[in-house]
């Protein structure tokens, strides 16, 4: 039998495996998430997340500097706020003495040359747990819009490097940009959450951040996971309302619609391989079930030839250090 084709010569060395290799994962595209707490002191790890901690403001230091030392140079901080600073419209986000704000000045200070992304929604900060203004049991989307802008404006102020929206307020953008770019930030960029979907993957996140909502659900602002073209028309409003970068949240659950954003915007996209997903690795190698170094490498792999450009990922210091050179 003739056979002009075999695929299997381009795989029959670890050489030519290379040389024809599609996708490349390196540290350089991965963001590491870390928890902040008041508590300068503080290193409490998350039940559900193992190997991952709540970091008080002086910790968290020692922490980054760790990771540095790793190579990892991207880095997303999210607040812990403690119930006595939480209110019906969030207004410890943009206080001068907010812990948060206050870190990330040090950090930026300690090492100038990482990339800072903070977290712009009204969830941590709200005594409702939602990321916008309750009333009645509606979450106001256009009441919410300034207490956003104002919150992103303060980060700015406070060092970081890439806004984060990650509430899913229509319009928030536009108003982020605008007042961003009135106040001479105009180089603060800014990552849309543009497809965040109202996934049962956030559990193990909400524990870290206290965060869960007091009432009802996310589902009328975050989306729904049977829409894939939906997604099209957030990333295209994100875009022209002045987004720098577009993410899909979750990741691993989503690989379709990180694909679709790739084929169709040339903005950079990124994913967020979010608390769930990470949980489920780590139970399942913790059990010997899955081979935890190959299981994590896979996983992270699929989502760089789904199309993302950077990954927002909790196994990123777990990579830097199996990759340690």
């Amino acid at each position: 039998m003739d056979m002009y084709q075999r695929p299997r010569r381009n795989r029959k060395s670890a050489a030519i495996r290379g040389m024809v290799e599609e996708t490349n994962l390196s540290v350089s595209h991965l963001i590491y998430p870390l928890f902040v707490a008041e508590n300068p002191d503080e290193k409490s790890e998350i039940a559900s997340m193992p190997g991952i901690f709540r970091w008080g403001t002086e910790k968290v230091l020692s922490e980054i500097e760790e990771c540095v030392e790793l190579g990892i140079q991207n880095f997303v901080l999210f607040p812990v706020v403690p119930e006595k600073y939480k209110t019906k419209r969030g207004e410890y986000s943009a206080d001068e003495k907010n812990f948060y704000l206050k870190v990330a000045t040090e950090i930026k200070k300690r090492f100038p040359q990482i990339s800072l992304m903070s977290d712009v929604a009204l969830d941590p900060y709200s005594t409702d747990g939602h990321d916008g203004i309750v009333e009645n049991g509606i979450i106001l989307n256009d009441e919410t819009l300034p207490v956003l802008a104002n919150m992103s404006l303060a980060q700015a102020q406070a060092g970081f490097d890439i806004i984060g929206p990650s509430d899913m307020m229509d319009g928030r953008i536009a108003i982020i940009r605008e007042t961003l770019d009135d106040n001479d930030y105009d180089q603060t960029s800014i990552m849309a959450y543009s497809a965040k979907y109202a996934s049962a993957f956030y559990g193990p996140f909400r524990d870290a951040l206290d965060s869960t909502p007091k009432s009802g659900d996310k589902k009328t602002y975050q989306m729904n996971p049977a829409n894939k073209k939906e997604a099209l028309l957030e990333a295209m409003l994100d875009i022209e309302e002045g987004a720098d970068f577009l993410m899909v949240k979750p990741a691993l659950a989503y690989l379709d619609v990180i694909h679709s954003l790739k084929e169709n915007f040339v903005l950079p996209i990124t994913a967020y391989n979010v608390s769930g997903e990470y949980a489920m690795v780590k139970a399942a190698a913790n059990n010997g079930w899955l081979n935890y170094d190959a299981t994590m490498q896979e996983t992270l792999l699929s989502m760089r030839r789904a199309g993302a450009n950077a990954i927002l990922t909790y196994h990123a210091k777990d990579f830097a250090q199996l990759h340690k050179k």
